[in-house]
């Protein structure tokens, strides 16, 4: 894994290997930096993290929410994964969406943009936020609390950098968004590996990655310019999320 930094047109630079932090320093670096640089103030930093599926998002929020919980103290971070807001299956097969999970009409984007704007704006109550759970197949509600105390909320999904109606009122909220990449090779693995271990055969698998998560994955490389700064996860291992 190697971070590069993206300028405001959204061309990387990259900074030789030997002169640069390793990806997980720079990148739990460049989080407390929104809790403590300049303009941080005392609000609640909200940070997103972008990019295809089965790139590292995950992961890597993961990783910082741990990191930053253990220089600043329990529950200064939290989770807000896009994820909790899949539309149930029953609502997938009303809409007759099922092939197409996973693409940006089967989220319930207005829900996730109104628990962001609350998150941005409640620092006096617990909230909670839903995930996905991949052994049912479905979203569970209120897996993650987000505390009073919490100042920096994680939160991840493919189209934060939409700029379509409504990700890009919830993407007005953000201190900073950062694109997570890895290599197509390693993404389609990855791919295949969640879904033949949610039950289905490898054929099965390979066509939902071709005929759905490709193109989903195509869609979202087309907002990569919008994001502020560009984290490639090509040697994360995908994140293990359990019942």
């Amino acid at each position: 894994m190697h971070v590069e930094g993206t300028s405001a047109a959204g061309t990387p630079t990259t900074v030789p290997a030997d002169e640069r932090p390793s990806a997980p320093v720079a990148a739990v670096e460049r989080a407390l930096g929104l809790l403590h640089g300049p303009g941080s103030g005392t609000g609640r930093v909200l940070l997103g993290l972008a990019g295809p599926p089965a790139a590292g998002k995950s992961t890597l929020a993961r990783l910082l929410i741990d990191a930053v919980n253990r220089h600043e103290g329990p529950d200064t971070a939290a989770y807000l994964p896009l994820d909790g807001f899949h539309l149930s299956n029953a609502q997938l097969d009303r809409l007759e969406l099922r092939p197409r999970k996973g693409a940006p009409e089967t989220f319930d984007a207005f829900g996730y943009l109104a628990l962001v704007q609350r998150v941005a704006a409640d620092r006096f109550h617990d909230i909670y936020a839903p995930d996905f759970d991949r052994t049912l197949d479905e979203p569970v509600a209120a897996r993650h609390l987000i505390r009073p105390c919490t100042r920096l909320v994680v939160t991840e999904g493919n189209y934060l950098a939409s700029p379509a109606t409504p990700w890009a009122d919830a993407r007005a909220l953000l201190r900073e968004l950062w694109y997570v990449d890895a290599d197509h090779a390693a993404r389609d693995a990855r791919l295949l590996a969640r879904h033949t271990a949610g039950g289905e055969d490898h054929s099965t698998a390979r066509r939902r990655v071709d005929t759905n998560d490709r193109p989903n994955a195509a869609h979202v490389e087309t907002t990569r310019a919008a994001c502020d700064w560009v984290v490639r996860a090509d040697v994360f291992a995908p994140a293990r999320r359990t019942a």
